[in-house]
């Protein structure tokens, strides 16, 4: 009997950490929140998109393909909530669908070239020699032309499609992923828990995945976010050059080229909406990014 109060008397113990521990957990949330608040907001918005990437089909009254001729170039109403083209097309369900495209070429690039940079700065920085020197020459290459000029290249070479697209752009990425690793680990090698593993005979393999790889994962998450901004203009500059997504799938980028030189003036709404669409997108991605920066970064948080 005694035992059997003992144990429950301990259980509610433990219910009680758990609940202070979840309350301590929210309260700092909230308190980040308030902190920073265009991070907060930023976060918002990138939550928002992602809802409307998930959800388009329930939220959409038209296909984005849907050609519907008697209803060209409409202006906003209680049907099209944000006008149609000159096909006719619901330019709400474009936007929307849309969104699935670009999150999937930002979300898809960035993390294609966040992991090939991870894999060339860490094998460039911590076996250095030979291995370090080859590399840097081949990221110089790399970053020695835009962002924009390579993915054009890339693209060019490659064919427009999503796959490719997808390629095409993180391939541009990996240089600047690859210099942060490298410097990150160039630092910690030298460090006394990397010397520890040596000395008990742990492969190098396993040290520089498991006890360095992990430590650069902060500024790998931040530089990521303020990537995933650059990856989305970057899928809308292709697809308004017309080297993008192809038709007829939706994009941001591709509805702005058919639509700015000849509609700029009569059917506004082709031109403001998509740009709309792309502003927000990078203007919450950089806003989260450079939040989390000083969060996770100690020299910024002052």
């Amino acid at each position: 009997m005694g035992t059997s109060r003992v144990t429950t008397i301990n259980f509610d113990n433990e219910l009680r950490r758990a609940g202070a521990h979840s309350t301590h957990g929210w309260r700092r949330l909230l308190f980040l929140a308030q902190r920073y608040m265009l991070g907060t907001f930023g976060l918002i918005i990138m939550v928002l998109f992602v809802w409307m990437a998930i959800s388009a089909d329930l939220i959409c009254r038209f296909s984005p393909l849907s050609v519907d001729s008697a209803h060209r170039l409409a202006p906003p109403d209680a049907v099209h909530w944000m006008g149609t083209d000159s096909f006719g097309r619901d330019v709400w369900s474009r936007i929307v669908h849309g969104a699935r495209i670009s999150l999937a070429v930002g979300i898809g690039a960035t993390a294609l070239g966040s992991t090939l940079g991870v894999i060339v700065g860490l094998a460039s920085g911590y076996l250095s020699g030979w291995v370090d020197l080859l590399f840097q020459r081949v990221t110089d290459i790399l970053q020695a032309l835009p962002l924009l000029v390579l993915a054009l290249v890339m693209t060019a070479a490659l064919g427009p499609s999503l796959p490719n697209v997808i390629i095409a752009i993180a391939i541009p990425l990996i240089p600047t992923v690859a210099r942060v690793i490298r410097a990150n680990t160039l630092a910690l090698r030298e460090l006394p828990f990397v010397e520890a593993a040596k000395s008990i005979g742990m492969s190098e393999t396993r040290i520089a995945l498991r006890h360095v790889l992990p430590n650069t994962l902060a500024p790998l998450i931040v530089l990521a976010t303020a990537q995933l901004g650059s990856t989305i203009l970057t899928e809308a500059s292709l697809s308004f050059l017309g080297l993008g997504i192809p038709e007829p799938y939706p994009s941001w980028g591709r509805m702005l080229s058919e639509s700015a030189a000849e509609y700029v003036r009569t059917a506004p709404w082709l031109v403001i909406f998509p740009g709309v669409a792309i502003s927000l997108a990078v203007f919450g991605t950089n806003l989260f990014g450079d939040a989390l920066r000083d969060i996770l970064d100690p020299r910024q948080r002052g």
